[in-house]
């Protein structure tokens, strides 16, 4: 089981299940809905998925018809991302996570839109669509 966070501490989250790999999207929606070169997120299953509390201080933004980011409207933090058409995975970002993880970087998604000021190092997958279409 793992704990996760968001800046401020108002949102607490269990997560009941093993995460094992990482997926790295470098999509420019990405990098401008983290303020950074990409985004980090794991997925998850909604059954394994809980918050403990903070469920007041969640909001949603609608970045597509089929895609909705979910994030603490105290301190802003991203905390996940869900695809209206796989209401049962949720994307959620690794760096809310309170515990160390031993997950590998599986993939780097929309590697031509990357950042050009950043390097992908490591030996990961690359592609240049999305790769995590559970």
């Amino acid at each position: 089981m793992y704990t996760a966070t968001c800046l401020c501490g108002v949102i607490h989250i269990e997560i009941n299940q093993q995460i094992d790999q990482i997926y790295i999207c470098h999509c420019k929606a990405c990098q401008k809905a983290q303020g950074g070169a990409f985004v980090a997120v794991t997925t998850i299953s909604t059954e394994n998925f809980q918050i403990k509390f903070g469920l007041e201080y969640l909001a949603e933004y609608y970045s597509s018809l089929n895609k909705k980011r979910v994030f603490c409207l105290k301190c802003a933090s991203p905390i996940y991302s869900a695809r209206l058409d796989l209401p049962e995975v949720l994307r959620l970002r690794v760096g809310i996570i309170d515990q160390p993880l031993t997950a590998k970087i599986y993939s780097h998604a929309f590697i031509d839109e990357k950042a050009e000021w950043y390097e992908i190092h490591g030996d990961a997958q690359q592609f240049q669509k999305q790769v995590i279409d559970e």
